[in-house]
């Protein structure tokens, strides 16, 4: 009979060319010893990682399990009832997870019994900006949600990828096309991952390695904190992707108590902070959550990250014509940062069809004001950014998306 086969979601067929004429697999060698592992303890440990996966069936009704790459404890119990070689799956994952390669060559690795979800999401759709070196990836999940994910090639040869935390952003802030869309859902580690995973593999099929990965895409990531915290322990995990804590930048809004337990649980991982105003008021009418997190309760969530960290915290700050800008602007952003160890990164607005009343200040305003900061001892850049001509720049991002709630039922924020 032919062997069964199985489908995977990219839509690769794997063979199971062991199993016997019946269909299922062989006996077991006599004086082979058995395996070890109880079945229950095997379906108790893989069904918490497991339930978004398919069952996948052989050809008369056995089931054979699938599991999730990201999951060691899975990965290492398939690889006891297979009788795998350690090494092997530490082939399997450096191909995939460390040198990004195409799923063909990391799957050779393994034996083709060992059904593996590569991939949790899939390309819906790739733009790549005739500007710079940007590429704007529109990514669906499994429930057809759609999110972003853009890879950022630096002249220098530096190549960074933008992650997403949710299907859009509950923040609402004014400048931000995501924040206008509402929010649908926090996404899941395997696809929080997955985006670095795609967008690592076309990378590598250029020749160019990923050297950053910071949380700038669409949501917050602190209103997914649990997701965001354990999707970083796998990328700095030696057995996985084995990043450098020090690769890694997530940037929030700002909640305080988060900003703070992050630090203490990822001390190495660097933060930022989207400011964009020293003026409560001011700072209220493009961030509506410092209604609920105000800027004293930030600079004490610094103070904290700080002793914590023992580094300069990022400052965002958007730069915004006749808002935010001007000589007293930056002298009252220079009082309310004292006393901090910060560094600033300055912004220029890149304009959205919801805010026609925000505009980027020029060129020269944001070189003033750059400068003010230097002069009082502050370490300050201008950021370049990339994307411009595919909406892939910073704030542009799900600006061609329907909103969410028409993608599927609006969920509150885990705030």
């Amino acid at each position: 009979m032919p062997c069964p086969t199985t489908h995977s979601k990219s839509g690769r067929t794997r063979r199971f060319s062991r199993l016997g004429k019946d269909g299922h697999a062989p006996k077991r060698a006599p004086g082979r010893p058995p395996s070890r592992l109880h079945s229950k303890q095997l379906s108790r440990s893989l069904n918490s990682s497991m339930e978004w996966l398919p069952r996948v069936q052989s050809g008369h009704g056995s089931s054979l399990v699938t599991f999730d790459v990201h999951d060691s404890e899975a990965v290492e119990l398939h690889r006891r009832n297979h009788r795998l070689d350690p090494h092997v799956i530490r082939k399997f994952r450096n191909s995939l997870l460390r040198k990004f390669e195409a799923d063909d060559s990391a799957l050779s690795h393994l034996p083709e019994t060992m059904n593996v979800q590569l991939h949790s999401l899939s390309v819906k759709h790739r733009m790549d900006s005739a500007l710079d070196g940007a590429t704007r990836l529109l990514l669906q999940t499994s429930t057809s949600h759609v999110i972003e994910c853009v890879i950022l090639r630096i002249a220098s040869g530096r190549s960074t990828i933008c992650v997403s935390s949710q299907v859009g952003c509950a923040a609402a802030c004014d400048f931000c096309a995501t924040g206008k869309l509402g929010i649908a859902k926090n996404l899941a580690v395997r696809e929080i991952l997955d985006q670095v995973v795609l967008g690592g593999q076309i990378l590598t099929n250029e020749g160019r390695r990923l050297d950053n990965i910071v949380f700038m895409g669409m949501g917050e990531p602190f209103h997914n904190s649990r997701a965001v915290t354990d999707a970083i322990r796998k990328l700095t995990d030696r057995d996985l992707f084995a990043r450098s804590p020090a690769s890694i930048l997530v940037s929030t809004v700002g909640i305080p108590e988060k900003m703070t337990e992050f630090a203490e649980t990822l001390p190495g991982v660097n933060l930022a902070l989207s400011l964009h105003s020293a003026d409560s008021e001011k700072r209220r009418t493009l961030i509506p959550l410092e209604s609920k997190h105000p800027l004293k309760d930030l600079h004490e969530a610094i103070r904290q990250v700080n002793q914590l960290q023992g580094r300069p915290l990022m400052i965002e700050y958007l730069m915004l014509d006749g808002v935010n800008d001007s000589h007293d602007a930056a002298n009252q952003l220079i009082r309310w940062v004292q006393g901090l160890n910060i560094r600033f990164n300055l912004i220029p607005f890149n304009a959205i069809e919801d805010a026609p009343h925000l505009m980027c200040s020029p060129r020269e305003a944001i070189d003033r004001f750059a400068q003010q900061l230097r002069e009082a001892g502050y370490q300050t850049t201008v950021r370049y950014s990339l994307g411009a001509d595919i909406a892939a720049a910073c704030g542009q991002l799900a600006r061609t998306l329907q909103p969410v709630q028409d993608q599927q039922n609006s969920i509150a924020s885990a705030d």
